[in-house]
């Protein structure tokens, strides 16, 4: 059977781990190397500094970053879904308020040293709050409206608008800034790209000698379809069956550990999948 949608509670716990995470990631690391992360975040904190350095106004971070996210969650409440807009506000209000009332402290004095584990804890905390079918906000509602409408992850581009943003910071105060920010926000995405796979796709090819038992473990576990193709084993000259699909990256441990399950002696190629056309079941957003 398809898994059941966590439990509200599970979900809320795994946004105020994400959240929190996120806020101890900008009074630590962020701040202490002066780096303007990606989105809507690093958007923010541009903005907050352009207005201190050049007006000379304080404007609390939670008020420029709620004011930001504000028109992408109302696109994702009306094409991506009501839960998901609702559990990202969430997220987004409960990092913005921790940001502005933790003090900031310093993890690392090496900017390098910041860039890289700041990235890499940004990355876990967007990756949680995912898992729970919500976001951080800002880009992240981006990126998962162009997966969802595309089928492909667009992590990387939203990197790549990032870098558009992030050149403006370096304009303006500090390129070493700028480039540090840029090794934070990749090593934000390629933990994104390991942690969280919904929108990575997977080919499996099972031989097997079982193709009923099979197929309907592919079909009642992920709600995709099969091609099944007959052919011989050369080694013993015997029939045997194969089974051809694609499903989503975060399904393919529970897949194959249920196929070798009925069928020990299943032979099973796992691909990864880089480009896909055509209809592919993708569970809807709530």
């Amino acid at each position: 059977m398809l898994p059941k949608p966590r439990p509200i509670w599970q979900r809320v716990l795994l946004i105020a781990c994400g959240a929190s995470l996120s806020a101890l990631n900008m009074v630590s690391f962020v701040r202490a190397a002066g780096l303007f992360p990606g989105g809507f975040t690093g958007l923010s904190l541009l903005i907050q500094e352009c207005l201190q350095r050049y007006v000379g106004i304080h404007v609390p971070y939670s008020a420029l970053s709620l004011t930001l996210n504000c028109l992408a969650a109302a696109v994702c409440f009306r094409y991506i879904g009501k839960r998901f807009a609702l559990f990202s506000v969430l997220a987004v209000t409960i990092t913005s308020v921790l940001t502005d009332v933790l003090p900031t402290f310093t993890v690392a004095a090496d900017p390098l040293l910041c860039s890289v584990f700041g990235g890499l804890l940004s990355g876990l905390a967007t990756s949680l709050c995912l898992r729970a079918d919500a976001s951080t906000g800002g880009t992240d509602f981006i990126s998962i409206y162009l997966a969802e409408k595309s089928g492909r992850d667009a992590f990387n581009i939203i990197l790549g608008g990032n870098v558009v943003m992030l050149c403006v910071a370096g304009l303006l105060f500090s390129w070493e800034r700028a480039l540090y920010s840029m090794i934070f926000q990749f090593c934000t995405t390629q933990a994104l790209h390991t942690l969280f796979q919904r929108y990575q796709h997977r080919t499996l090819w099972i031989v097997t000698n079982k193709p009923g038992a099979v197929y309907t473990i592919i079909r009642d576990t992920t709600n995709h379809a099969a091609t099944l193709f007959q052919g011989t084993g050369l080694y013993r000259n015997e029939p045997r069956s194969m089974i051809y699909t694609v499903v989503s990256g975060d399904d393919i441990r529970r897949v194959v550990h249920e196929v070798r399950a009925v069928d020990p002696h299943a032979f099973i190629n796992t691909q990864r999948t880089d480009s896909l056309t055509g209809r592919f079941y993708r569970r809807p957003q709530d």
